[in-house]
């Protein structure tokens, strides 16, 4: 007898309709997390709007998270936050990879030597998910706190990533997107992208210059796993009065050799 081939940790009845196994209720209550990650939170009113349900509903969902401290809410301003324990959570991801464990010393370090702020990135969904950050002391600074995500083609970390993407990868990603135009900086075509990685491959690092905020530069390099795959990124971040054309390709130079070392510490060639 043949057995349907299912994915591990699924009950036997899971190659049914989706609809059967989704748990509506559940789903709405992540619907409501994911609308509070934004850092302003949100009232009552605003999140029923925001999701189309009622203040009534949106209340029992907020009341049940709330007692599970998933959700939390500012008295002074009846804003509901992400709470305690949704981080908690959260940061099980970030505890389920050493990438962020091997690359901490070598960001902070990087955030001395350069005096900018360094960030770690991985691809998510065609983005760049920004998992750890050491912020420089200046007062003028990027800021892309874990969870933020950047479109890869606007994003420094994201061009290094697609650097190590082949040519039928590429064209997969973005034959069915529309590079969305943040700045007059920003990469406006796919010839456009490519010509830009040949240039990233050669010199070994990636810019971002005013290209997703007007102002603000970044440079990145990919970091490579045991069997020589682009897993992560690391980059350096700051604005353009602080980081002037002149110092663009030495500080490049130092993010290359960073994502090398934690490379070289993952295991790779």
């Amino acid at each position: 007898m043949q057995v349907a081939n299912r994915r591990r940790g699924r009950p036997k009845s899971f190659n049914g309709p989706q609809s059967q196994s989704v748990i509506q209720s559940l789903d709405r209550a992540l619907d409501v997390l994911e609308a509070l990650a934004l850092p302003e939170g949100m009232t009552l009113s605003e999140l029923a709007a925001h999701l189309g349900q009622s203040p009534a509903t949106m209340h029992r969902v907020l009341s049940t998270l709330e007692r599970r401290e998933l959700v939390e809410i500012s008295p002074d301003r009846q804003v509901w936050h992400i709470g305690p324990e949704a981080y908690r959570l959260g940061s099980a991801f970030l505890r389920r990879t050493n990438i962020i464990e091997r690359s901490r010393p070598i960001m902070r370090d990087l955030m001395l030597e350069t005096g900018e702020t360094s960030n770690l990135g991985i691809e998510k969904d065609g983005n760049v998910l920004f998992v750890s950050q050491v912020e420089t002391h200046e007062s003028i600074r990027a800021f892309f706190p874990p969870g933020t995500l950047s479109p890869l083609h606007a994003s420094g970390i994201g061009k290094a990533l697609l650097s190590t993407y082949d040519d039928n990868r590429l064209v997969s990603l973005f034959k069915k997107t529309t590079l969305e135009r943040f700045t007059e900086n920003t990469v406006r075509s796919l010839a456009q992208l490519e010509d830009e990685l040949r240039v990233t491959r050669d010199r070994g690092y990636a810019l971002d210059d005013e290209e997703r905020t007007k102002g603000m530069r970044c440079v990145a390099a990919p970091i490579l796993n045991v069997h020589g795959e682009a897993v992560a990124g690391i980059s350096v971040s700051g604005p353009t009065h602080r980081m002037p054309d002149r110092q663009v390709h030495q500080i490049g130079e130092r993010v290359r050799d960073a994502a090398k070392m934690v490379s070289r510490r993952l295991g790779a060639p």
